[in-house]
């Protein structure tokens, strides 16, 4: 007999890719209903604003939807529909919740674990698409990509761009530190080493891979980090740590001329320190992926800033990211149905 799987995706993660690699993981075991939101064409949501969803970030999905659409289903796979205490409550044959990121912030953790219901996530899908991503950005800021692109755009040829005192150091010629050593750092590290720079790494939690020393990454601490790079890249976790520690301190002890490059999350960052070192000319450019709110306000100061690129949160997609937290989801029930331990347990 099949079991029932409620999918809720979106317009990135597609129910119809879950189907796909549930139907491929499990067979006819089991029986898939498919419901798409909105998302990335609506923006998230986050409990604090929201009556009855405290303690959610970045979800998306009306309760009354999402109650209904999973209605007796014993399984959810979702990328990012909202569970909430009160919703918990009344889904009473829910058993497994496979959430398709790298943090289950839509789930109210507490409630599922005191209604003993299974939780699994997928770290690391996105990790090879941030990683490349951050590459580009880098190069981005460094070669002036950015610089001659809004010139053009703007009618405006920038021949002084080639001059000895403008332009850019290759990568080769450069010191990149890496701040946060998990899934994506470590792959930034990889592609890195490729094309030649040096590289430091500050993350009090780890140990270097032993390739990566054979190579001459060194683990350092933050200060020497801030002090010796050209490029400083973060890819730590937003914890209470790291809240708000790259700030004014920070960039003040950072090279003349040296470019802060965001791929991670907002909150680690004090933005009004950083648009002040970029506009007395301290740093010489940031590239900004995350903000603290996002989206990012029409009247935000760092928009105005000639020496600073952005995008809107769009390191980790690609389709690969699509395919392979689809996988895993799917890996996830598949186990869960055979009586196997999860591979990923929140």
């Amino acid at each position: 007999m099949s079991v029932d799987v409620a999918i809720i995706g979106d317009r990135f993660m597609l129910s119809e890719l879950f189907a796909e690699a549930l139907t491929k993981a499990c067979g006819t075991a089991v029986r898939c209903r498919g419901l798409d939101l909105e998302w990335p064409d609506a923006p998230m949501q986050h409990g604090y604003a929201e009556p009855g969803m405290g303690g959610l970030k970045e979800y998306l999905g009306d309760p009354e939807q999402v109650i209904d659409h999973i209605g007796t289903a014993p399984i959810l796979v979702t990328h990012l529909a909202p569970l909430s205490q009160e919703m918990f409550a009344r889904l009473n044959g829910l058993e497994l919740v496979a959430v398709s990121r790298g943090g289950p912030v839509n789930i109210d953790m507490a409630a599922a674990r005191a209604r003993g219901v299974k939780v699994v996530n997928a770290p690391g899908r996105n990790a090879s698409a941030v990683a490349e991503f951050t590459i580009g950005a880098i190069l981005a800021e460094t070669r002036k990509i950015t610089r001659g692109h809004d010139a053009l755009r703007a009618g405006t040829w920038r021949g002084d761009l080639y001059r000895a005192d403008t332009t850019g150091e290759e990568l080769s010629a450069l010191t990149v530190g890496v701040i946060g050593y998990g899934a994506i750092g470590t792959r930034v590290v990889r592609l890195l080493r490729a094309f030649g720079a040096r590289v430091l790494v500050a993350d009090p939690y780890v140990q270097l891979d032993p390739v990566d020393v054979a190579d001459g990454v060194e683990l350092v601490d933050r200060a020497r980090l801030l002090s010796e790079s050209d490029v400083v890249t973060l890819h730590a976790r937003v914890t209470e740590e790291t809240t708000g520690f790259i700030d004014a301190a920070a960039f003040a002890a950072m090279k003349p001329g040296a470019v802060f490059v965001n791929t991670a999350r907002g909150p680690m960052v004090d933005y009004d320190a950083l648009h002040d070192a970029l506009a007395r000319g301290h740093l010489g450019g940031a590239m900004l992926e995350t903000f603290a709110v996002e989206p990012a306000p029409a009247d935000w100061p760092l928009l105005r800033l000639p020496n600073v690129t952005l995008t809107p949160h769009i390191a980790g997609a690609s389709l690969t990211t699509v395919k392979r937290a689809a996988s895993m989801a799917a890996e996830e029930v598949r186990r869960h149905l055979a009586g196997e331990p999860p591979r990923n347990p929140c």
